[in-house]
């Protein structure tokens, strides 16, 4: 399964990078797996927004493969 991933605002600072392409065997990937895969012994910030092919939902979001999976810091305003 192939999944691409973009970090945007203070979550691509704290990856250090913008988007990432993973491949991973199987079927069943979560998007909980997925952040364990790309940020090893980090936990997913609780606040973190995501969207799955640009619908929002949660790390529990089962992945198919060729999906785009995007974390968001939570947004503020002033």
């Amino acid at each position: 399964m192939n999944v691409k991933i973009r970090y945007f605002a203070s979550m691509r600072d704290r990856m250090g990078r913008a988007e990432d392409s993973v491949t991973v065997e199987g079927d069943t990937l979560t998007i909980a797996d997925l952040w364990k895969k790309v940020a090893p012994g980090q936990p997913l910030p609780t606040s973190t927004l995501i969207a799955v092919n640009m619908e929002y939902t949660d790390a529990s979001q089962k992945l198919k493969n060729g999906d785009e999976v995007a974390f968001f810091p939570p947004v503020t305003g002033g």
